[in-house]
């Protein structure tokens, strides 16, 4: 996974226990035969798989699903990419199986590439902290963090825990989120993981997942 330099300054995670959003880790963007592969998706599955049980209920898998009714330039997106005008419970949308033995407390549906929706905001409450992973960077990823930011949300990007549609695509992705720093940050699993033990032991907060509580 090519290197982004992450913002120095640290982003406590604050009085609220944050969300993990991962977004879109689907079959249409993880098969090596679609047409909408993420060529680095298998290095991001174990970072995923980390992140994951270490924020116990609070985890969100997001999936996009095609438009029903297609208007203004949607219908110009499907009769470019036609393949993926399907039903959405087409197992070309379903959740990628290296992933689907985790647990998922809560699963939002959209049609659209930013996952920031009516849904997802009163799933997470009003101006959350949201730690977010998934694919892909330079499309739905980007797509929910910048709506998210506007909306009062502080968010932490997982460098290592999103792919690109191409590498160059990636970091030109990053860099963009990088510049709303302190409202988004950037940083990997190891540096996530830590603060979000932090956060639960500052806080005693005794729900926090056995993953997250200090170990003695």
């Amino acid at each position: 996974m090519p290197e982004v330099t992450p913002h120095s300054a640290p982003d406590p995670l604050g009085p609220q226990r944050p969300w993990l959003l991962v977004i879109d880790p689907q079959r249409v963007f993880t098969d090596p035969t679609s047409q909408w592969r993420v060529p680095r998706w298998e290095e991001i599955v174990e970072p995923v798989r980390r992140l994951v049980p270490a924020f116990g209920d609070r985890v969100v898998l997001t999936r996009w699903v095609p438009k029903t009714e297609k208007h203004g330039s949607w219908r110009d997106y499907f009769r470019e990419y036609q393949f993926a005008d399907r039903p959405a419970d087409h197992p070309t949308f379903a959740l990628d199986e290296r992933l689907a033995d985790l647990s998922w407390p809560h699963t939002v549906l959209a049609p659209t590439f930013g996952k920031w929706t009516a849904e997802m905001r009163e799933l997470t409450g009003p101006d959350p902290h949201l730690v977010v992973a998934g694919v892909a960077t330079d499309c739905c990823v980007i797509s929910t963090v910048l709506p998210a930011v506007d909306d009062g949300a502080r968010v932490t990007v997982v460098t290592d825990g999103c792919a690109g549609s191409t590498d160059e695509a990636h970091e030109a992705a990053m860099s963009v989120m990088a510049g709303y720093f302190p409202q988004a940050a950037l940083r990997s699993t190891d540096e996530v993981l830590p603060m979000l033990e932090q956060a639960a032991a500052e806080a005693g907060d005794d729900c926090a997942p056995a993953s997250v509580r200090a170990t003695g």
